[in-house]
């Protein structure tokens, strides 16, 4: 049924370039037409932190992976409730929209927008992130540096949007729903194989970390329920008695800045199960003697989030790469830097395997938001086999696990693929480029809307780049 979309019959000149052609039956006039700006501000305080991500839009800030908030007070916040739109204005040049289920406060330098009458939000928030809209914002924002571009009501308001009637507004969201429906059962169905996979490679990798190579060498008890028997000449050791633990230094937000010739702070949201990503970057203008280098990260060191540490694609905790320095450490992650009787690749393998998850299992019993304490990082328990059979291990499993890695690579890149023509369809469905009317038409009567319920997808595989918080 999608492969069979085609254009509209008829269109019309909107006489602006970026635009182009519209249906000729589409509405073509300026976004304050649709969106009147609500500004209700809270006098007290009272009310839940809200902040705005791409894949889940508004959520609770305590449910964001990044809590980093720099305001002691929420008074002179502003309100919002469902049915209403949100803006990044710092962030519009790059679609940051969004709306939420439950009211809130949302910060100062949001926006929040009433619907007029006739318009469907689903509809109207896919619009404004379309490309050609998108671009506008950011041509109209203001500011010194993308950055800190702020797009303000007034130029926000007269920029020119096409939509089509109240009618098929409907008529065009229930299709996307049905559309967004197959698109995401198939995604999920490609991403419980990758979950098996990596089931797969964990049971192999725990077996190698826990037993070692050699299945007849002679075992002893660790003394520990969810470690078991180890190599009678395996060491059992506190993880403190073999790294350097060092926490990141509170940063304000306020002295953030931006310049290439900046230093990159790591977050949490940029430490990943598959690595380091600087898809969002923060930076910091160092000056001589700031007293800061032992928050320098090194080449080899392992990054770890202590701010929900385990997501649904795995353990937060990262080596750092020669492309991620310099780079200073932010707080809520911590660095690992390895003593001499452990090597940093095996580290690796104990954070991101089943001791560590089960380690911290109990710890977090109860907590809605995991959070870490370098205490319980140094507290936790590991095996420890001589240097030269740490290495032996990390080479055998290299090769053992290369043929998983290699599917679930392909698997990763296939959801990819998905995510970016879903993108693709939704922006020319609401920008006029398809017809979906008789399409929709032929839906069956009853349609329900796939929507994502794993509370980590928004920093799950590629999607981590979405996740914005600017609260």
């Amino acid at each position: 049924m999608i492969a069979d979309l085609k254009p509209y019959a008829e269109y019309k000149e909107s006489g602006l370039p970026w635009l182009g052609q519209v249906p000729s039956h589409w509405s073509f006039g300026r976004i304050k037409t649709v969106l009147r700006e609500a500004d209700s501000r809270s006098p007290d305080g009272a009310g839940t932190l809200l902040s705005l991500t791409r894949v889940r839009g508004l959520i609770p800030h305590r449910d964001m992976t990044d809590k980093m908030h720099s305001a002691k007070t929420l008074v002179g916040y502003k309100r919002y409730s469902p049915g209403q739109i949100v803006m990044n204005r710092m962030q519009a040049w790059s679609g940051m929209f969004g709306a939420g289920a439950i009211d809130g406060l949302v910060s100062p330098d949001y926006a929040v927008f009433d619907i007029l009458e006739g318009h469907a939000i689903t509809l109207v928030l896919e619009r404004l992130k379309s490309p050609d809209l998108v671009a506008r914002f950011a041509v109209e924002s203001r500011g010194i540096g993308s950055g800190f571009n702020r797009l303000y009501t007034d130029r926000f308001g007269s920029i020119r949007i096409s939509l089509p009637p109240p009618a098929e507004q409907a008529t065009i969201v229930r299709f996307l729903d049905w559309a967004n429906g197959r698109l995401e059962r198939t995604i999920r169905a490609k991403r419980k194989v990758i979950a098996l996979l990596n089931e797969q490679k964990q049971a192999i990798i725990h077996r190698a970390v826990t037993r070692g190579l050699d299945p007849s060498v002679p075992l002893k008890t660790s003394g520990i329920p969810w470690l078991g028997d180890v190599p009678k000449h395996w060491e059992v050791r506190r993880l403190a008695h073999a790294i350097r633990l060092q926490t990141g230094f509170p940063f304000a937000s306020a002295g953030f800045v931006q310049g290439e010739s900046r230093t990159r702070l790591l977050r949490g949201i940029n430490v990943t199960p598959s690595g380091l990503r600087w898809n969002t970057v923060v930076r910091w203008q160092r000056k001589p003697n700031d007293g800061l280098d032992e928050f320098a990260l090194q080449i080899g060191d392992i990054a770890l989030g202590m701010d929900r540490p385990i997501i649904g694609s795995g353990v937060r905790a990262a080596t750092v790469q020669d492309t991620d320095t310099p780079s200073l450490l932010l707080q809520r992650v911590a660095r690992l830097r390895p003593t001499n009787q452990l090597d940093a690749r095996f580290l690796l393998l104990l954070l991101r395997g089943r001791l560590f998850a089960d380690y911290i299992a109990p710890i977090f019993t109860g907590i809605s938001v995991p959070h870490l304490s370098p205490e319980q990082i140094k507290g936790f328990k590991v095996p420890l086999p001589p240097l030269a059979e740490q290495q032996a291990i990390v080479s055998n499993l290299e090769t053992e696990t290369r043929v998983l890695d290699t599917a679930i690579s392909q698997l990763g890149r296939e959801i990819e693929l998905l995510r970016e023509y879903r993108t693709r369809l939704v922006a020319d469905v609401v920008t006029g480029k398809l017809d979906v009317r008789v399409a929709a038409a032929q839906l069956p009567e009853e349609v329900e809307p796939d929507t994502i319920d794993d509370a980590a997808e928004e920093i799950d595989e590629t999607e981590l780049r979405d996740e914005e918080a600017a609260a």
